[in-house]
């Protein structure tokens, strides 16, 4: 997860670039940016549950994949769900305060 942090951050800081003493986000940019990191870190929780599922489902079946493997696969795709749900609320709560706030 720390590799993926690292990844966004370098991702955000392309989008920003210096014009004279201020710092400009070109809009497209960053509507792309932000939104193929979105997208990309939901694609990437599926695909750790997707993986889970499969591993479970060959443990199941008497294929010759350890235990272990499966119980950290469903961990890895819990975490990341988990994840993912934390920050949605975090993002819908400072929706509804932005909202909120007197003009």
């Amino acid at each position: 997860m720390l590799s993926q942090i690292r990844e966004y951050q370098d991702q955000a800081a392309r989008g920003v670039k210096l014009e004279g003493n201020e710092l400009a986000i070109t809009e497209t940019q960053t509507q792309s940016g932000f939104a193929s990191s979105i997208k990309g870190a939901l694609q990437e929780v599926n695909g750790l549950q997707q993986v889970s599922k499969a591993n479970r489902a060959a443990y199941e079946q008497g294929e010759d994949i350890p235990l272990t493997e499966v119980v950290m696969s469903m961990q890895k795709s819990s975490l990341a769900f988990e994840a993912t749900l934390q920050i949605r609320n975090k993002v819908l709560k400072a929706y509804e305060d932005i909202m909120n706030m007197p003009v």
